[in-house]
């Protein structure tokens, strides 16, 4: 599909935007959640040490409480969505991200400042949910899967300059001048959805919040194979990716020993998403989301199994590391956006619902599986590249049985 006119695109859930301002928004509060995780990896040794925290590992808790209350929160920001509608959700979520980082900015001691990351994660978990029930409103298919792309695109961009950023902050100054500019990100997203953003739920659309119902439309999703499926395996995947972050300056600083070039060398691999998303979003129309995601995962599954001979015969030196290391977030770039397209695909109707229980089992599988590898870090690559090869195999074996052994259908085939 190549034309992406704002004419060719505007949809009446989403006017008084047309196609660019959609898709920017959209990355932007899909953005919240990366921001507040990457901006923080290069001060995690000045927050162990401001806290007197030698265990480098321990002090991984300040990204996996945020990913946590991240992950639980998802459960709760869908059904309200669709009971109340997705601005006034969104705009609770972010004034809860910005109260969160102001208690960061004063937090005096380390279980405070984990609360507070606990609650930046509960208000970009309504920013997660929200974004792709807004994408969902608007569009379905192959257009759902190519504007997600785009959108992914755009936020995953923030991975590759967020540590570099954090860098410059503690440059000049400390790490609470990190969370000053995310208290500054959040009020910016929350004034431009205010003037922006119009409801994309009709009132006619909207769900109860009985007991009953929510629990009958959990169980829709749930008992739904291809919703359910692909959330177990994009979670699976998840975990690679949140295994990789956590243990990210523990690899670059300690194995590697790049010191302050660590942003340098986390944004030149974290490219390797953001060209999978443009890429995806040229090509998803023409292949399907299937034939692609099916493919990428093969792919990573190979680069893992590269990864963990080279890890174990102790070669790995950093630019064969890195080659490995690109290859494997491109291919994990190919592999989300399509696996959420897929799994939110059949949820129309209960799209807030459905984004709630696919992203909260997305991220607490990510969690379970990325705090495994985190805390297995060992001074070595075997942790993340085991990790890394057990996931790949769980999410193929899950997509294979989803799709009952039928991989790279073209979309809409016949099982």
């Amino acid at each position: 599909m190549t034309d992406t006119s704002a004419n060719a695109w505007v949809s009446s859930t989403h006017r008084p935007m047309g196609f660019r301002e959609f898709v920017a928004i959209v990355a932007a509060i899909m953005a919240l959640n990366p921001l507040a995780m990457d901006l923080m990896l290069p001060a995690l040794p000045n927050v162990a040490s401001a806290f007197h925290i030698g265990d480098a590992n321990r002090v991984q808790a300040v990204l996996s409480v945020f990913l946590a209350g991240f992950g639980a929160g998802q459960f709760i920001m869908g059904p309200l969505s669709d009971r109340f509608g997705r601005r006034p959700i969104l705009l609770g979520g972010l004034i809860v991200y910005g109260v969160a980082s102001l208690l960061a900015i004063i937090a005096p001691s380390f279980e405070t400042l984990l609360l507070a990351r606990a609650l930046q994660g509960l208000g970009t978990a309504a920013s997660r949910v929200i974004a792709t029930s807004i994408v969902r409103d608007c569009y379905s298919g192959r257009r759902m899967a190519s504007v997600i792309s785009l959108a992914m695109m755009i936020f995953i961009s923030v991975p590759v300059i967020a540590p570099s950023i954090g860098q410059a902050i503690m440059l000049l100054g400390e790490w609470h001048g990190i969370f000053i500019v995310l208290m500054i990100y959040g009020v910016l997203t929350l004034t431009w959805i205010i003037i922006r953003l119009p409801e994309t739920l009709p009132l006619t659309e909207r769900k109860s919040l009985a007991v009953g119902e929510v629990t009958r439309n959990f169980l829709q999703a749930l008992t739904n194979r291809q919703t359910f499926g692909y959330a177990l395996a994009a979670g699976s995947v998840q975990g690679v990716l949140f295994g990789y972050v956590l243990s990210s300056q523990q690899i670059f600083t300690g194995i590697y020993g790049l010191g302050h070039y660590f942003p340098l060398a986390f944004a030149t691999i974290a490219i390797g998403i953001a060209v999978a998303g443009f890429l995806n979003s040229r090509i998803v129309g023409r292949y399907g989301m299937r034939m692609i995601s099916h493919t990428a995962l093969v792919g990573q599954l190979a680069i893992a199994i590269v990864m963990l001979i080279a890890a174990l015969a102790g070669w790995l030196p950093l630019p064969f590391m890195m080659i490995l290391a690109t290859g494997n977030l491109f291919a994990f770039g190919l592999i989300f956006s399509n696996f959420s397209a897929l799994a939110m695909e059949p949820q129309g109707h209960i799209a807030g619902t459905a984004s709630s229980l696919f992203g909260s089992v997305t991220t607490l599988i990510g969690i379970a599986v990325g705090s495994a590898i985190g805390q297995y870090f060992d001074g070595t690559l075997v942790p993340l590249a085991t990790g890394s090869l057990l996931s790949s195999v769980l999410a193929l074996i899950v997509v294979i049985v989803v799709e009952k052994g039928l991989l790279f259908r073209p979309h809409n085939a016949p099982v």
